[in-house]
C-alpha cells in the first residue's frame, strides 16, 4: 500500500470513528451537510486566488473529506459505495477521452459534443441553475461556444448614459463575451478587481 492509499485509509477509519463516537457527526445527513460543503468550496476558491500553500492544502483536505463523509452517508443509505463514485468517475473520464483510450471511436468531436453522447437535450442542460450569475453567463458562454460551429458574438449590449435593468444585463453579457473571446476569464477578472479595492481602501 503507497502513501497515498495509506493516507485514504486513514481518513476512512478516522470518520467511521466519528461517525460512531462523535455527536456531531453521528447525526449529519446529506442535507445537513449540503450548505457546509458550499462553504468549504468557497474557502478553496480563496485558497487558490490567494495562492496560499498551506491554505490550499488544508481546504482540498475539507473537500475530500466531506467528499468521502457523503459516500459514507450513502454506504449507511444502501445507495451506492464509495468505490461506486470512483468507478463513476473513472468511466466518464475515459469516455470523454476517446482519442486517448478509445482512438477508433474518435471522429473529431469537441469536448461538449462528447458530452452530449450522454443524452444531454441541449449544451445548456449541464449548467446548475443556482451558479452566480456571472459565473453562469462565464459558463454558458463557454459551452455553446465548445460546440463545433456554434462560435458566435453577442449583439447589442451597447453602454448608454440611462439604461433599464434588462439593457444593462444585456450589456453585462456582452463584456462575458468580449472577455472569452480575448482569454479572459469574467469572473476572476472581477474577483481581481474585488479584491484590490478591499486592498486599497484597508489601507
Amino acid at each position: 500500500m503507497n502513501d497515498e492509499q495509506k493516507a485514504f485509509e486513514r481518513l476512512s477509519e478516522i470518520l467511521d470513528t466519528l461517525r460512531k463516537e462523535c455527536p456531531w457527526d453521528k447525526v449529519q445527513t446529506m442535507k445537513s451537510l449540503r450548505y457546509l460543503t458550499i462553504e468549504e468550496v468557497h474557502e478553496l476558491s480563496e485558497a487558490i486566488v490567494s495562492g496560499n500553500t498551506g491554505d490550499l492544502k488544508k481546504e482540498l483536505g475539507d473537500i475530500a473529506m466531506h467528499i468521502l463523509f457523503y459516500c459514507k452517508l450513502a454506504e449507511e443509505a444502501g445507495l451506492f459505495t464509495t468505490a461506486d463514485v470512483y468507478n463513476t468517475i473513472c468511466d466518464k473520464l475515459v469516455d470523454r477521452h476517446p482519442f486517448i483510450y478509445h482512438k477508433e471511436e474518435y471522429h473529431g468531436e469537441s469536448w461538449e459534443q462528447l458530452k452530449m453522447r450522454e443524452g444531454r437535450k441541449n449544451v445548456l442542460e449541464g449548467v446548475p441553475a443556482s451558479l452566480p450569475s456571472l459565473i453562469k453567463a462565464v459558463r454558458m458562454q463557454e459551452k455553446v461556444a465548445g460546440m463545433k460551429g456554434k462560435d458566435w458574438k453577442v449583439e447589442g449590449g451597447e453602454m448608454k448614459e440611462e439604461m433599464t435593468e434588462e439593457e444593462f444585463g444585456d450589456y453585462l453579457f456582452a463584456l462575458v463575451d468580449w472577455a472569452r473571446r480575448h482569454g479572459i476569464n469574467a469572473d476572476d477578472a472581477l474577483c481581481g478587481a474585488n479584491r484590490r479595492f478591499v486592498e486599497e481602501y484597508s489601507k
